[in-house]
């Protein structure tokens, strides 16, 4: 578990500057750090304004021109080390602050305040200092996967689960021995997958294959309690979305919603695609005064972490309790190979 943090902590991953968040996070911090360097640059406040609308008249194409730049060679700069694509980002708005000053002072015979070294110089100083600000953001998030792994890891070998599906294993051998033979290889596969390092996007039809396999597992013991509705007839097969998403909602839903009530209940699992977005939707019934300990949404805030750190602002997970029902309903990016 260490090496996982450690790799985690320590790797140097571009941000993904096709996400609307980073993007909007890099035009807030590039002018706050612009406003604070002109208000420093000042001699008093009255001074202060007409410098920063001289700033910004300058660097704002040269921003907006940058953020393009980088948002049309993502995916080559994504192939490259870190080492290598981080001074490549930095290049590019000095490139065009450069080219900016000239257009300005020689072509347009605007008369700047500033000369061209501290227009490099200030370009470069607020570039990096926004490139490290994502990078510790994303290194401060980073650990979420780890522990998401870590806790979904410490769920399956929870004694009521390895209990439970031993114990409905064990009692189809003699009556069933091939479907006890599944079984086994369907918990194999499940300990495999959750022992992978799991920080990349994965198939979205690799998820839902893991949680069938977990259903199956619940199913030999819930029988009849334990009812599912599939809808994923529109679900989009090349879809990329974090893993250990779905499986940890379906285990939270079989523990708090199915388990406690005699009769049972259905589980509804939804995935569909609508514009350019993936929404996963889980029902299933819940009733608040059940014998079950309530949880500490300790699964929901990790998926929540996981979310951020994968997609920032693009994604959500949403919750409604209400009828004796208890919904998650979370909207991702649709992201496919080609795209990735």
């Amino acid at each position: 578990m260490a090496i996982i943090k450690q790799n985690a902590i320590h790797s140097l991953k571009l941000p993904d500057f096709r996400n609307l968040g980073i993007c909007l996070r890099i035009l807030v911090v590039a002018n706050l750090l612009g406003l604070f360097a002109s208000l420093a640059a000042s001699n008093d406040l009255t001074e202060w304004l007409p410098g920063f609308t001289r700033w910004c008249a300058l660097m704002q194409p040269v921003l907006l021109l940058s953020l393009l730049a980088v948002y049309a060679i993502q995916p080559w700069l994504t192939k490259l080390h870190g080492y290598i694509a981080y001074p490549i980002t930095l290049l590019i708005p000095v490139a065009f602050s450069l080219l900016a000053h000239v257009v300005a002072s020689e072509i347009l015979h605007i008369d700047l305040a500033s000369s061209l070294l501290r227009t490099l110089t200030l370009t470069a100083s607020i570039t990096a200092i926004t490139l490290l600000y994502l990078q510790l953001r994303q290194r401060a998030l980073t650990p979420a996967i780890a522990e998401a792994r870590l806790q979904a890891l410490q769920a399956r070998i929870r004694p009521h689960f390895l209990f439970n599906s031993i114990n409905a294993v064990l009692s189809i051998v003699r009556s069933d021995s091939k479907q006890a033979e599944t079984a086994l290889m369907d918990m194999a596969d499940l300990f495999r997958v959750l022992m992978a390092d799991n920080r990349e996007l994965v198939p979205l039809a690799q998820e839902l294959a893991l949680c069938r396999q977990y259903l199956a597992l619940e199913k030999l013991r819930l029988e009849h309690r334990l009812n599912l509705d599939w809808q994923v007839d529109n679900m989009p097969q090349d879809a990329l979305i974090p893993p250990l998403i779905l499986q940890p909602l379906l285990e939270n839903a079989v523990y708090h919603g199915i388990e406690p009530l005699d009769e049972g209940g259905t589980i509804s699992i939804q995935l569909h695609s609508t514009r350019n977005e993936l929404h996963i939707q889980l029902r299933n019934p819940y009733q608040p005064g059940s014998t079950h300990h309530p949880g500490n949404r300790m699964a929901l805030s990790n998926i929540r972490e996981r979310l951020q750190l994968h997609f920032d602002a693009e994604a959500s997970l949403n919750i409604r309790q209400d009828n004796g029902h208890y919904a998650v309903h979370i909207i991702i990016p649709y992201r496919h190979r080609a795209a990735a």
